[in-house]
């Protein structure tokens, strides 16, 4: 009788400190369980590495074997990539190191840690580097395909802040890259998904930050067409201090909302002003807000920077059905501001929501080719997420999140934030990558020519080899 991978790897992994879960083992469903329950995938092996050796050992042991091999740090990709059925599941969680360098304002992170703990970390010394809105993300997804959230337009993208990484290639060997070091594998990954290696750590720069002044304002979801034009001419011309996103979506049943407002549709903004001075962020907020009615909430005021970061955390947790699409955005014409207004008060359950990220400020200073980031030039990234707790409503959350996408794609600038997509095939993520796709595929030749790292939004090797 044929053996299994899991008994195959506690066979041949022969100094493999991690824990190693098959199908027939008792906490399998727990291993296997990644953010998005619609990737309901089952993996032959689940390896949890406590160190790049072992990140080594299950690369060798997955190309020995001809398994597909899947990277998850946090877990959190829409699409699942993260896992994969009948493959082998690098599960990086174990690896949680911080190591925060105040005085050089630099913090050193574990592949497998989640934002929450590197929040709490760099807070302690009143600093802070850019990520994401949900603190329960994991930091190498996050960052690896660009890095967008509440820090944005003050400090650029997560990728932005990347001095240096640590990975392991797939023929096992253990590299950095940083400007000095491995360059052009440095300007890929920043920007160029998990398609090169897997990263073990990452060297970030942090930026003073403490306390910000952030929360929602909410209007009347039959408002949204007068509040998005109105945001959509207020927010270029605010000052880097100004972050704030758009949505729609319903007011959550519980505290701090207030009872009259439970389960009403709303569009708003999600602000975050990066110095903590409640009259500067008032007066920075004041030409939008003059510029509409009165709100339904203002829920706006001083808070720790890990507080906001973790503000959605609860609305989100594990294990929800999730369908996402996604688009990067120049313009906002009126023909656009009206059909959002139809598609975005049919939010089909109360989790469900679009939201509006701004990409300007800081995050327009680099080139288009400094990084593999090409939309430097875009507004916003626009994601349309269908989310219900319920498996059953898994049809209409895909339904309304693809009729949405697909009413607003054609006034896109083409393509979109790779961490927001769907498994959606090669052509979206070309679009995506635009002109830095060819040099991409060169940089992939180079490290990755079998394309063993080929679970994700996929750069294909040239087949040409390097340049």
């Amino acid at each position: 009788m044929s053996i299994t991978p899991a008994q195959a790897a506690r066979s041949e992994l022969a100094g493999f400190k991690g824990e190693l879960t098959g199908p027939d083992d008792a906490g399998y469903d727990e291993a296997r369980a990644v953010y998005n329950a619609m990737a309901d995938k089952r993996p032959a092996l689940v390896a949890r590495c406590t160190d790049a050796d072992d990140v080594s050992r299950v690369i060798g042991f997955a190309r020995a074997h001809g398994l597909p091999l899947a990277v998850r740090g946090g877990g959190h990709h829409g699409a699942g990539l993260g896992t994969v059925d009948g493959g082998v599941v690098a599960d990086l969680s174990p690896l949680k190191s911080i190591e925060v360098d105040a005085p050089a304002r630099t913090v050193r992170v574990g592949g497998g840690c989640v934002w929450s703990e590197v929040d709490r970390a760099t807070h302690e010394h009143g600093l802070a580097t850019p990520s994401g809105i949900i603190s329960s993300t994991g930091v190498g997804g996050l960052t690896l395909g660009g890095g967008l959230g509440h820090l944005t337009r003050r400090f650029g993208l997560s990728i932005d802040n990347v001095l240096e990484a640590d990975l392991v290639l797939s023929d096992g060997r253990q590299v950095r890259a940083s400007a000095d070091e491995n360059a052009d594998l440095y300007w890929a990954i920043r920007g160029g998904g998990g398609n090169f290696g897997v990263v073990t750590s990452f060297l970030f720069r942090l930026h003073e930050l403490s306390t910000v002044v952030a929360g929602p304002t909410f209007w009347p979801a039959e408002q949204g067409a007068e509040v998005l034009a109105a945001y959509r001419d207020f927010l270029p011309d605010a000052p880097r201090e100004v972050n704030g996103f758009f949505m729609y979506g319903t007011v959550l049943p519980a505290p701090p909302f207030p009872e009259h407002l439970h389960l009403r549709k709303v569009c708003g903004v999600v602000w975050c002003h990066t110095v903590a001075d409640p009259d500067a962020a008032a007066h920075a907020m004041a030409p939008l807000l003059d510029a509409l009615p009165e709100p339904l909430l203002h829920a706006v005021g001083e808070m720790p920077h890990p507080v906001l970061q973790s503000m959605f955390d609860g609305l989100y947790p594990p294990g929800d059905q999730w369908y996402w699409r996604a688009d990067f955005v120049d313009t906002i014409p009126d023909d656009a501001v009206a059909l959002h207004a139809k598609f975005g008060p049919e939010v089909p359950t109360m989790k469900s929501t679009m939201h509006l990220y701004p990409i300007d400020g800081a995050a327009h200073d680099p080139s288009s080719t400094d990084t593999a980031w090409s939309y430097r030039g875009a507004r916003w990234a626009c994601v349309y997420a269908g989310v219900d707790a319920d498996p059953a409503g898994a049809d209409l959350i895909k339904r309304w999140t693809v009729d949405y996408f697909d009413a607003l794609h054609p006034y896109s600038a083409g393509g979109a934030y790779v961490n927001m997509m769907m498994d959606e095939g090669q052509e979206r993520v070309r679009a995506s990558y635009r002109d830095n796709y060819a040099r991409l595929a060169r940089v992939k030749a180079a490290y990755d020519p079998d394309n063993v790292f080929r679970l994700n939004q996929n750069i294909e090797p040239d087949p040409r080899g390097p340049a």
